[in-house]
């Protein structure tokens, strides 16, 4: 920037703290570069405590990082994504025995079924707590984390010989569900740019595959070897990923610090659990009955409570404000739907493949059976990984979500009208797999598109908070549409043939919907708050965004490189703070925005050591002007006023007649001059912009001049 020059102001003495401005100074090196001409102020200090290596060298994590094998990518991919299979393959391994269960536990069904409930909880309610703990305290520590309590839940099932400890194993299992959210996040800290579409399509793929593999190995397992012998499996199988990741995975170091806020956590826990309670179990309990209302109330009240005060706080466990943004809201609003498409064909289709031939419909398969016919839709999910990469990479995943979509819609559809048909409904039911495993892919790169990147993984984690969400609403659904029409045969009621169609025909709807929420997303060449190609790990800089009057709360900072580049954003924290992830040393641009301040563009070089960056802003948007009224009109009052009558600001003129005011949001008020001395009020409408306003009020039509900056 030409008119930007560089003061070096102060090199401080080794363990000397800089004091005298209030704001805390970290021991180091500072820089001030002040303008010539203007009022930018930006500030830049070492923060020795977070010194990365040196710019220089290769990066090569520690021990702590990459652990003690230096892994090939696609060994990394792989060991990230059998994660996300085994969380599935878990899932599903007790859907096909679940029957079987009240006789094996000598309980009621409706106990038993509190071996999917717990699971389903405990996911959904550790998912986006993990994930906000990951962004902080590293992914692959989380990932372990979430290894090590998958494998405690399975080892208690596997030893249980009651129906109290099997459901405290499976809600231990149930918090593997956030390895999918953790795993696509570390893929995107850790790959180069170029092998992230590949990489999270794989790991989209894997919530078909180990569904898949759920149903069929199952079945074989518990009649041969027991029940006891599937958690088992399940064990045997962490243990495995455990040393993998441990050895394999590296760690990022991509992280944000800050206080984690626990009673974020607990409100949310509170609030989802109620949730998924009141529908999960609404079909036992009755949608009127006491115990659901109760749940769906205490939800909405706890949910009512915690969202102000994620606004209020700093560092919360989910930022509101981000999750709100258009590309954010319709990225998990199709999620919540394909959550509800894809679980209606794991679902339907097990059923229909085993219903017997004397209802009229189904195939009498055994659970094997059907297990073996799923098997293609799984694999079809792992062979559209590469091809929902290329579609991501050439079309972008906007079109890539829709595509998927309207995939799925057009597999129901094939259920629909074959019913009457194994071979169609083993083909329609791989078909709708391979569009929900398209979408999947899409989905969490449009989330990462939109978010900072040091808020990678809380995103996606919420993301799949939104996810199980949708998929319990999907299981109580379809048992409410398969209750709602039945056949007799024999002393059993079935499910008619048109209460399926019925839930196939609501799949289609959804995912059609789906479809449509797609389309208002960002298109192929939105920014990407992504690492460049060949580029490694990033390094975090943290600052304050402040003025003379202290930190300036609600502003957004973002960095782009000189040519048009977009690097990352941050939205600032209450306090002021924010946190940046930076590709390395190099020239950059902070864009500054806060509310009733002039945007604010900086020019700066990083080194590629971990520093901390304050932004001062020193250019307030006002609406000023001057009282004409008389010769004399100081001291005379001025009260700016909404149309609806609220007083939103007032100050007095100085001897001149000149008053300054604060610039409001954008909107319509009214401008009053109260001269007591020359007994007059005099009363202008004003439109406020985004801009600095200059406004004389005078008998007459005021004269109106916008500022820009």
């Amino acid at each position: 920037m030409a008119d930007v020059g560089l003061r070096v102001a102060k090199v401080l003495i080794p363990g000397m703290p800089v004091i005298g401005d209030g704001v805390h100074r970290d021991v180091g090196v500072r820089a001030e570069v002040e303008p010539l001409v203007g009022s930018m102020v930006f500030t830049q200090r070492v923060d020795q405590r977070m010194q990365g290596p040196s710019p220089t060298q290769p990066i090569r994590p520690t021990a702590e990082g990459r652990g003690t094998i230096e892994a090939p990518n696609w060994l990394v991919v792989t060991v990230v994504a059998l994660c996300g299979t085994v969380v599935t393959l878990q899932q599903t391994l007790v859907v096909t025995v679940l029957p079987d269960f009240p006789q094996l536990l000598n309980t009621s069904a409706d106990n038993a079924s509190w071996l999917v409930t717990a699971t389903l909880l405990t996911g959904a309610v550790s998912t986006p707590i993990v994930g906000r703990l990951a962004d902080m305290f590293g992914k692959r520590r989380l990932m372990l984390a979430c290894l090590a309590t998958l494998l405690a839940g399975s080892v208690v099932a596997g030893v249980s010989g009651s129906l109290a400890m099997l459901v405290i194993g499976r809600s231990l299992q149930g918090v593997g569900a956030a390895l999918i959210p953790v795993g696509i996040s570390i893929l995107r800290d850790v790959l180069p740019a170029e092998r992230i579409n590949v990489a999270v399509a794989l790991m989209g793929a894997t919530l078909g595959l180990g569904g898949a593999l759920g149903l069929l190995l199952s079945g074989t397992i518990y009649q041969t070897l027991g029940w006891h012998s599937l958690f088992w499996l399940a064990a045997a199988l962490a243990v495995i990923l455990l040393v993998a990741v441990r050895l394999l995975v590296p760690e990022s170091l991509v992280r944000t610090g800050g206080r984690f806020d626990y009673l974020g956590a607990v409100l949310l826990s509170v609030a989802v659990s109620a949730l998924l309670l009141a529908i999960s179990k609404s079909g036992s309990w009755g949608w009127t009955s006491l115990a659901t209302i109760a749940s769906f109330l205490v939800a909405i009240v706890v949910f009512l409570a915690w969202v102000p005060f994620q606004l209020r706080i700093n560092d919360p466990l989910v930022d509101i404000r981000t999750t709100t943004e258009r590309p954010v809201l319709l990225a998990n609003s199709a999620t919540f739907l394909v959550g509800i498409a894809m679980f209606v064909n794991l679902l339907v289709t097990v059923q229909l493949l085993q219903i017997p031939p004397v209802a009229g419909y189904g195939f009498g398969l055994t659970s094997t059976q059907a297990g073996l016919a799923m098997a293609p839709s799984g694999l079809a999910t792992i062979a559209m990984a590469p091809v929902a990469a290329t579609f991501i990479g050439r079309l972008g995943p906007k079109v890539t979500l829709i595509s998927g979509m309207l995939v799925m819609a057009a597999g129901y559809g094939g259920l629909i009208f074959g019913m009457d048909s194994l071979s169609l409904v083993v083909v329609s039911s791989t078909v709708a797999a391979m569009g929900g495993s398209v979408a999947s892919a899409a989905i969490p790169i449009l989330i990462m598109r939109s978010v900072p990147i040091t808020e990678t993984a809380s995103a996606n984690g919420l993301n799949g908070l939104v996810r199980s969400i949708g998929m319990a609403i999907s299981s109580a659904a379809v048992a409410a549409l398969l209750t709602a029409s039945t056949i007799a045969v024999g002393p059993v009621l079935l499910p008619s043939a048109s209460a399926f169609e019925n839930v196939l025909w609501l799949a289609a709807g959804v995912s059609v919907v789906a479809a449509l929420i797609g389309l208002p997303l960002p298109g192929r060449n939105a920014p990407v708050a992504a690492r460049p190609a060949g580029a490694r790990l990033e390094q975090v800089v943290r600052g304050v965004v402040r003025a003379t009057g202290g930190p300036v709360p609600r502003a957004v900072v973002a960095v782009i490189r000189p040519d048009g580049e977009q690097i990352d954003w941050s939205r600032v924290e209450p306090d002021g703070g924010f946190a940046l992830a930076l590709p390395g040393a190099g020239r950059y641009v902070a864009v500054t925005s806060a509310d009733g301040w002039a945007p604010q563009s900086e020019l700066f070089d990083h080194t590629g050591v971990a520093t901390v960056h304050d932004i001062v802003l020193q250019r307030p948007l006002t609406l000023h002007g001057r009282i004409r009224s008389t010769d004399d009109a100081g001291d005379a009052m001025v009260a700016l006023t909404r149309p609806t009558g609220e007083v939103v600001a007032t100050t007095r003129t100085d001897p001149t007649g000149a008053y300054t005011l604060p610039l409001p949001r954008a909107g319509q008020y009214v401008i009053t001059a109260v001269d007591a001395a020359a007994q007059q009020c005099l009363s202008r409408s004003v439109t406020v912009t985004g801009q600095s306003m200059t406004i004389d009020i005078e008998p007459g039509a005021p004269a109106v001049r916008h500022v820009k900056l």
